[in-house]
């Protein structure tokens, strides 16, 4: 485990949630240069595109952060993960899954300190863009994981524990979430059934959209296609989220996504708590 750095009074939580679209070009491309710059707390990410075997020390850690990761079976696919300077109380890789753990989607740090109880969860929901069959997948995935959101949330009101879930979540919510919404009503990620589904998620089971409800202005997007001149043009969709019980949601302070350096086809999204661990 890293060294621990020295807290800092009254020194927000910075959480941090990017697709990497493979760990080992982000790396190359400065993403671990950039975390120690911003003064990150957690780094969560998402699609390693990379085995146990392939992670170095140099991808596993940093001088400040170590990491938890979850790889899918197939080579070359998916994958998540969590950088952290907090030493964790617990963490769990998976959510017990039969058919999308072997995937890699899913890690959970539990950080108990000072009578708080918060848990960071990185987070890669399916894309269905690639065939008929993978958005099928995404739907039974969508199916499975409602009940453990539901789960989440019931363990929240029972125990004060809070949960944030950092992540690529592959779903437009919003008609303002997407540039082009009205061309892409019939493409994944913007079907009327997964803006459905997280509808439920926020209005029935009460997380929260923490960036959404800090920041109302439309093209605020996190990932650009690399066809054409997206990026330039800002022609984008939001998908990457940080989805909030309410207790913690109501301690964001400030959101922001970084496009000054490009690591991905994803932007890094960051929000900073009014919460110490």
């Amino acid at each position: 485990m890293p060294d621990q750095p020295l807290q800092i009074k009254n020194k927000p939580l910075r959480l941090v949630s990017l697709n990497l679209n493979g760990i080992r070009s982000a790396v190359k491309k400065g993403i671990f240069e950039w975390l120690q710059n911003h003064d990150a707390d957690i780094l969560c990410v998402q699609e390693l595109k990379a085995q146990a075997g392939d992670m170095t020390e140099a991808l596993s850690r940093t001088a400040t952060h170590d990491g938890w990761f979850h790889f899918a079976e197939k080579k070359g696919y998916s994958g998540a993960g969590l950088y952290s300077r907090h030493r964790a109380s617990a963490t769990q890789i998976g959510f017990a899954s039969a058919e999308f753990d072997v995937e890699g989607r899913y890690v959970r740090a539990d950080f108990d300190t000072r009578g708080a109880k918060l848990s960071v969860i990185s987070l890669y929901l399916p894309s269905g863009s690639s065939s008929p069959e993978r958005q099928i997948a995404k739907f039974r995935f969508l199916e499975e994981f409602l009940p453990h959101m539901a789960a989440l949330k019931a363990e929240s009101e029972e125990s004060g524990r809070e949960f944030v879930l950092c992540g690529d979540w592959n779903i437009a919510h919003q008609e303002i979430d997407l540039k082009n919404w009205r061309g892409n009503q019939k493409n994944s990620g913007f079907l009327p059934e997964e803006r459905a589904w997280f509808s439920r998620m926020l209005d029935e089971l009460g997380f929260v959209d923490v960036f959404r409800r800090l920041d109302p202005r439309p093209e605020q997007y996190t990932w650009w296609s690399n066809r054409g001149q997206a990026w330039s043009k800002n022609v984008g969709w939001r998908i990457d989220y940080q989805i909030a019980t309410p207790g913690i949601a109501a301690k964001a302070l400030a959101a922001s996504i970084y496009k000054d350096q490009r690591f991905s086809d994803h932007a890094p999204l960051t929000i900073d708590y009014d919460w110490m661990i």
